[in-house]
């Protein structure tokens, strides 16, 4: 089944979704932003590969998000879409803000209000899986 993934494009992302596809787990939908921690060339290897549907796009956009659940229903969402490196929040911490809170809160919201419509075996299944790093602490 499919998952949707934030932050694919990344160091950490990418070499989930490139084990994903080595485990044969299903499709993968990648939403990833591109900033200056995303890289199109880490995901290189599934340039042809039909169950990696990469699209570029920002967490923050809820209409975007609702769009991707609804059309793809997947079972998870692994969340790793994120401003990072301490000395960048420092001189410009609004960004951070946007990305890791109000993104992370629009990616949650977003995916509440789909499951609510979802059958209950699938909402029981389903998993919002996010992943951080030490920089939170």
């Amino acid at each position: 089944m499919t998952i949707l993934v934030t932050g694919g494009a990344g160091f950490i992302g990418s070499n989930f979704v490139l084990d994903w596809f080595a485990q044969g787990a299903g499709p993968v939908i990648n939403l990833d932003k591109l900033t200056y921690a995303g890289n199109p060339a880490n995901l290189r290897a599934l340039k042809d590969n039909p169950e990696h549907v990469f699209v570029h796009g920002d967490i923050c956009d809820r209409e975007l998000v609702r769009r991707l659940l609804e059309r793809h229903t997947p079972r998870a969402l692994v969340h790793f879409a994120a401003e990072s490196h301490v000395d960048r929040s420092i001189h410009g911490p609004a960004e951070f803000v946007q990305t890791n809170i109000l993104g992370t809160f629009a990616l949650l919201e977003e995916t509440r209000v789909w499951l609510e419509k979802q059958e209950h075996f699938q909402r029981e299944d389903f998993r919002f899986l996010h992943v951080s790093t030490d920089e939170v602490f």
